[in-house]
């Protein structure tokens, strides 16, 4: 048997998770050369400052500040730097040069994906990204490679761990929200800045990755449409527990067809929503990640595991580098990505959903007849109403009223029907105040 010869690895970034990967590769590299039928020889670390402190227990002989260097020399180049620039730079330097690329850059890909794709497919080369959309979930092998012959209709995800951690510390601890987002700090899961994570941009990034390839259409991340937790109360949480539901943060993608024109189209969007308990998404608990996938004949599937940290993330850029060098030494040039569906985006208002709403009425006779007028008048069908047996006083301009709380819960409708329903209701004489408006999902 011939021998191939040793494949060049070229690292950029030794933060948490590229430092992870060298250590990985040092302790491991006999057993995945066998994997893969050649050596695997790191031949550098690109770094922003090599004498910088590290913890991290990496042969720092191979730190360098030459990332341009470095890549022309290299068969495969693991991108793990993060955002948009260099990283861009550097991964179409290394496509371009004919190497292929391991990222797990979920931003740049989610902006520049189709670029960076597209000049993957003019040399040969291949990107690939499993680590960018649910850390060491694999979930981008089997919607790119095991799911192309089936018809994905939907995408229910939870694949930002810092918010499902929150989330779930509200409800099973009864935390608030800031309580939750402090232990999640203290305990690392949220940055000192959480912007991204609890402004839900994470999540949309990744939403437009997974998007893209259940459906084969281009879906620019602006595209997403994004809601993130910082408006969730444990009042909120604490009437999801009594009707059966849990709130998560969920990553949604799929078919629709537009009532208007009867076209199929596809929305990607990222909100906090109701599940049910019965549900399997209710059970992903902590910081863990779960992706839901519904396909026409595969029918219902769910990958679940750890979304986050530096050692379950490496894990996913290692089986890409492995996959990486068994194309180098088997032969051939690399497998495009399929976004020639061109289905269109369709906006948030032509979603089909369910909602709760929760409000503050007037106690007495004939209300409840007035408000589901309201929700007829809309052209949405109300599936169940709950009353508080109490009522309290509140003042409504100059005058003072004794209201009950109604939790009803609405059948499927669009969302602009859904959303008018509301703001109707916000408006209605008979109503003190709209206090919770809940997507339903996963029914």
């Amino acid at each position: 048997m011939i021998e191939y010869r040793n494949l060049k690895i070229a690292l950029l970034g030794a933060g948490n998770v590229g430092a992870q990967v060298a250590q990985l590769l040092d302790e491991h590299g006999d057993e995945l050369a066998s994997r893969v039928g050649a050596g695997l020889e790191l031949i550098g670390i690109a770094v922003r400052d090599v004498d910088a402190d590290r913890t991290a227990n990496i042969d720092r002989s191979l730190l360098t500040t030459d990332a341009e260097s470095l890549i022309l020399s290299a068969d495969i180049v693991i991108e793990l730097m993060g955002g948009i620039e260099p990283a861009r730079t550097y991964i179409l330097q290394a496509l371009h040069s004919g190497a292929d690329v391991v990222t797990g850059n979920k931003a740049l890909l989610a902006l520049h994906g189709p670029e960076l794709f597209e000049a993957a497919e003019q040399v040969g080369a291949q990107l690939y990204y499993e680590a960018a959309a649910g850390g060491a979930i694999p979930i981008i092998r089997p919607l790119r490679d095991s799911l192309a012959g089936d018809r994905v209709k939907r995408i229910l995800g939870i694949v930002n761990g810092t918010t499902n951690y929150i989330l779930d510390r509200m409800d099973v601890n009864g935390d608030t929200l800031d309580e939750a987002l402090a232990l999640a700090t203290d305990l690392g899961y949220a940055e000192s800045d959480p912007t991204a994570d609890i402004g839900g941009f994470d999540a949309a990034q990744k939403a437009a990755i997974l998007a893209r390839l259940a459906f084969h259409s281009a879906v620019p991340v602006e595209s997403v449409y994004r809601e993130g937790i910082t408006g969730v109360t444990a009042e909120q949480v604490e009437q999801a527990r009594r009707s059966g539901y849990v709130v998560k943060l969920l990553a949604i993608c799929e078919r629709v067809t537009d009532p208007v024109t009867g076209a199929e189209g596809i929305s990607a969007r990222v909100h906090p929503a109701l599940v049910s308990r019965l549900h399997p998404l209710a059970a992903v608990h902590g910081a863990k990640n779960a992706v839901f996938v519904e396909a026409e004949a595969a029918g219902d599937l769910m990958f679940y595991g750890a979304g986050a940290g530096g050692l379950e993330t490496a894990s996913a850029v290692l089986g890409d580098l492995v996959s990486a060098a068994r194309r180098h030494v088997a032969g051939g040039p690399g497998v495009a990505e399929s976004f020639t569906a061109h289905l269109p985006i369709l906006g948030i208002g032509k979603v089909h959903t369910r909602y709760q709403i929760t409000l503050e009425v007037a106690d007495e006779p004939g209300v409840l007849a007035r408000i589901a007028n309201v929700f007829s008048e809309n052209g949405v069908s109300v599936e169940a109403v709950q009353q508080s047996a109490g009522s309290r006083a509140v003042s409504m301009s100059s005058e003072s009223m004794s209201t009950a709380t109604l939790v009803i819960v609405t059948h499927e409708s669009t969302e602009a029907a859904l959303s008018a329903t509301v703001d109707a209701l916000a408006q209605h004489a008979a109503v003190a105040s709209v206090t919770s408006v809940m997507r339903v999902e996963g029914a």
